[in-house]
């Protein structure tokens, strides 16, 4: 598979939480070493890739203006109050007989500007989020995109995030995935030709597991799966396990990629800001198995 210019690898769960940016990191880390490779945070709404290499001091960010918000003309505004009596989102309210704006529940819409009688409300772009970039190593880039606090727009900021990537000169993109199966990970999945699938022996991260399999499937990506603290439950383990050879292809014995132990340790190490493959952590033997077995996959 590695004979394509560029080899998108996705690292995607479902559940929040269950390790994703750990092994994007540490994948990115250990293919850096023999390949040139861009590491892709596309968790836009919560960000942490950086923090997971170890921290990084942005050398490039690059604002973002995917979003559109409502402007008043106040001196064409009659105050006649129907864009506050027909914004289904309570954005506009009329204070001391003035329509005031809301730019924190604003959706961008357009409605008011097309109730307005006095064409005095105009949607213009706002500045949603940005895109962080940052040359860690030789063969190590890292690009982050991060949403603002009550903006819209994750899908689309993922897509220009995806964008800067393309541009840069790399054989590999780690593109890790945001939790959930909506709008960033449907953008963060479009394009790539592997995903790693991470999940938890817990009820609930076998349940969205089981949802973002069904966006795997849409895109026909091929895919393997990790079990992160697999030894927290064995019992629900063993039934992810299971449930992932019926459903893989030729009913695959090899679905299950790896399986990493639960160690507090990696809690510290991450505080400190130290990438767990640069540990002696257990959980770095058993991420450089899946690094070997990923390796003979792809």
């Amino acid at each position: 598979m590695l004979s394509k210019k560029v080899f998108k690898i996705a690292i995607a769960s479902g559940k929040g939480g269950v390790g994703k940016s750990m092994i994007s990191s540490s994948l990115s880390l250990l293919f850096s070493k023999e390949r040139k490779v861009v590491a892709v945070d596309c968790d836009v709404d919560a960000p942490n890739l950086d923090i997971w290499l170890g921290g990084v001091n942005w050398d490039k960010i690059i604002p973002v203006t995917d979003s559109l918000k409502a402007k008043i003309d106040y001196r064409k505004c009659d105050r006649c109050g129907i864009c506050a009596e027909k914004c289904r989102f309570g954005a506009i309210k009329m204070i001391n007989g003035k329509p005031v704006i809301n730019p924190f529940l604003c959706e961008g819409c357009g409605l008011c500007e097309a109730v307005c009688p006095k064409k005095a409300i105009k949607m213009v772009p706002v500045q949603n989020g940005e895109i962080k970039m940052k040359k860690i190593s030789r063969n190590l880039v890292l690009i982050s995109g991060g949403l603002f606090p009550g903006e819209s727009g994750s899908g689309k900021i993922v897509d220009r995030i995806k964008t800067e990537a393309d541009k840069t000169e790399a054989d590999i993109e780690i593109i890790d995935s945001a939790p959930g199966t909506g709008c960033p990970v449907v953008s963060s999945l479009k394009g790539v030709d592997f995903s790693v699938l991470v999940t938890e022996p817990t009820l609930s991260g076998f349940s969205d597991l089981k949802r973002v399999m069904k966006v795997v499937n849409y895109f026909d990506i091929p895919w393997r799966l990790v079990i992160n603290k697999w030894d927290i439950n064995q019992t629900i383990s063993k039934r992810i396990e299971n449930w992932a050879s019926k459903i893989s292809a030729k009913n695959r014995k090899d679905i299950v990629l790896g399986k990493i132990s639960f160690d507090k340790k990696i809690f510290q190490a991450i505080s400190n800001l130290k990438p767990v493959i640069k540990t002696n952590l257990p959980a770095k033997k058993e991420i450089l198995k899946i690094f070997s077995d990923l390796k003979n996959i792809i």
